[in-house]
């Protein structure tokens, strides 16, 4: 006589493979997170650029430009027709933010340059403590 032994139907839910696919996904948005937040806050002026008007106690912005051949100037130091590099920049920039933190950084920069010189400048003014960088224009009305 062979007895049967009858199991009973589990009503219980396996949970592994939704913990897995949990898992796998905390790790896609861990890796792609500082990805999105990567780049260079910059607010745009929308039609027409308004003269930035200075506050009476504030101190004149730091202009750094870039010239059609793609080397850097800044108007502060012993000698502003001299081009500089990135690292003599951010130097300068950060001890000048030091001693004065709500001076504003103006960009300046040729319209035959690239857009890649442009944003690796405002990088370095970035890693110099620059919160906010400024964008020179010219009004196409005026000439200035």
């Amino acid at each position: 006589m062979s007895r049967r032994i009858k199991r009973k139907p589990m009503a219980e839910i396996n949970v592994v493979p939704y913990i897995d696919v949990t898992l796998v996904l905390l790790i896609i948005f861990m890796i792609t997170a500082p990805l999105i937040q990567q780049g260079v806050e910059v607010d745009l002026p929308q039609a027409e650029a308004k003269e930035l008007l200075q506050e009476q106690e504030q101190e004149p912005p730091i202009i750094v430009s870039i010239d059609a051949e793609g080397l850097y100037y800044m108007d502060i130091g012993e000698n502003p027709d001299e081009p500089l590099d990135l690292e003599s920049i951010k130097i300068k920039v950060a001890a000048v933010l030091r001693q004065k933190p709500k001076t504003n950084v103006v960009v300046g920069g040729d319209s035959r340059i690239g857009y890649g010189k442009v944003i690796t400048l405002m990088v370095a003014l970035q890693t110099a403590g620059v919160e906010n960088v400024g964008l020179m224009t010219q009004s196409p009305d005026t000439g200035q």
